[in-house]
């Protein structure tokens, strides 16, 4: 199936919904397990009825769906195809039918709140040094490129971060190496960088906001605040 562009889920108007890295998201508030746990019965059904089911955690009031299809195609404009993590048709349409799940059980969506967090690792070697940090993270030499198309590690359970390669100059170059990225919902992104200020930041790369605004602390440590503006579509 392939993968749907940021304009085309802006396109969908899934109000409950955000589209964060490689998925879409959504977080219901309930007001115990309970509750919590019956509404994800139901989701359960509602994902067995159209052959596809979203990651869920289940916390302190509130429920957490991710929607992700792990075969998804990329073409690239000369026709090359990948196999690679990303929202598809079928990610939408469940979407569409959890809302509506959860109008059923009287629950609110809390879309400003849903986040996804990566880290982000600059080498000019990525090819060498990938299958260390598969091996480290995951244990599995099979993480290294998964639903990708570059040597990104990623978790098929979801138990640690996915981790990217950015481009780096040559082994023992001076400056930051690691970095984490926190993708969040358009409406909250500048809410978040204020925060960050307020509380010591510095904004040190703007030039590609809203979709990356990188901040860095008293120490000079960088993190990038992450927006797909395009997904938000007329909630940016």
């Amino acid at each position: 199936m392939d993968m749907l562009r940021s304009a085309q889920i802006a396109e969908a108007d899934l109000t409950d919904w955000r589209k964060l890295a490689q998925g879409l998201h959504a977080r219901y508030l309930v007001d115990d397990f309970g509750a919590g746990a019956r509404f994800v019965a139901a989701v359960g059904e509602a994902g067995d009825a159209l052959g596809h089911h979203p990651h869920v955690s289940i916390g302190r009031g509130h429920v957490d769906l991710e929607l992700v299809t792990d075969d998804a195609v990329y073409r690239e404009d000369d026709g090359t195809e990948h196999v690679v993590e990303w929202v598809t048709q079928q990610d939408v349409d469940l979407a569409r039918r959890i809302t509506e799940v959860a109008a059923d059980h009287r629950l609110a969506a809390d879309p400003a709140s849903v986040s996804e967090v990566e880290l982000g690792l600059d080498t000019a070697r990525s090819a060498t040094i990938a299958p260390v940090w598969a091996a480290l993270l995951t244990g599995s030499a099979e993480s290294q490129g998964r639903g990708s198309p570059s040597d990104e590690v990623r978790d098929a359970t979801g138990r640690v971060p996915n981790l990217w390669f950015g481009d780096a100059d040559e082994p023992g170059s001076p400056g930051q190496r690691f970095h984490v990225e926190v993708y969040v919902a358009a409406e909250v992104a500048e809410q978040r960088i204020t925060a960050a200020v307020a509380a010591g930041g510095t904004v040190v790369d703007d030039s590609d906001a809203p979709a990356l605004t990188v901040i860095a602390d008293e120490d000079g440590n960088r993190g990038v605040v992450c927006v797909d503006a395009a997904a938000a579509g007329k909630r940016d």
